[in-house]
């Protein structure tokens, strides 16, 4: 192999127009670091990177590198997770997961079980329907909160640490205190913070189950779109405070009217 080539696994999460026929790839390597490459010419007909190089797509890469961007010069698919691409409900339940790995993935920092916990999320979705493709997708955020470092406390106080009832009987009118910032639910007798919201309970137990649950599972058992979406919501907040930014494609699920 020639100095300045190296070969890379990797799932494309975004791709940018650059000039008349090139594109600039935002990719996830499999050892869990973000990398953009430019693909020269991708956006011609006749080009073979076309549909090896879409989004949601897993290849085996050869790359040069550049003096400000990589090239990329071959590129095998590996995965292109065809039911998750050539179905719009699908899709727009992958675009989170893609658009969270964009945001949390650093350059230097590898976290090979990001990739990981992202491919199978894809695998499984591809599998699945709609429904279960929602809480899919919220179980792979909440799961890569945990991954990235800050996972979300659903049944312990984030204050003294008492155990949270989800059943409902011992919370308070089903309604339990949740503060992103500090980090989960606060129980009753502990201060409730000034960004605190009352979630129910049952939000908080469905939350809990995705984040604890196999993908496989979830899939066999997605339970209801209206508790899915409250999940959902609550990663937003996660993510605003967390990440410091929204994602727009969450924005597009709640307001799409496809589901």
């Amino acid at each position: 192999m020639a100095a300045g080539t190296y070969s890379i696994r990797a799932m494309v999460l975004r791709k940018t127009k650059l000039g008349e026929t090139d594109l600039i790839l935002t990719l996830l390597a499999e050892d869990g670091r973000l990398v953009k490459a430019v693909a020269k010419g991708a956006r011609k007909p006749s080009s073979s990177f076309a549909a090896r190089l879409d989004v949601f797509c897993e290849a085996d890469l050869l790359l040069v590198r550049g003096k400000s961007l990589d090239i990329v010069k071959e590129a095998r698919l590996v995965d292109a997770h065809r039911g998750v691409r050539e179905d719009v409900e699908h899709a727009a339940a992958a675009a989170p997961v893609v658009d969270l790995m964009a945001r949390l993935a650093q350059p230097d920092l590898e976290s090979p079980k990001l990739y990981a916990l992202t491919s199978s999320a894809l695998s499984t979705m591809a599998q699945a329907d709609s429904s279960a493709a929602l809480a899919l997708c919220a179980a792979h955020m909440l799961k890569a909160f945990a991954f990235a470092g800050f996972r979300p406390s659903f049944d312990r106080c984030v204050v003294c640490g008492a155990r949270i009832d989800l059943s409902g009987s011992t919370a308070s009118s089903g309604f339990v205190a949740f503060s992103p910032a500090e980090g989960g639910v606060a129980c009753q007798g502990c201060l409730l913070f000034s960004d605190s919201r009352r979630i129910p309970v049952d939000v908080l137990a469905h939350a809990n189950r995705l984040l604890l649950s196999t993908f496989a599972d979830i899939a066999a058992a997605p339970e209801s779109r209206r508790l899915t979406f409250e999940v959902l919501h609550l990663c937003q907040a996660w993510v605003r405070e967390h990440v410091g930014s929204r994602l727009k494609s969450l924005e597009f699920l709640f307001t799409c009217g496809l589901f």
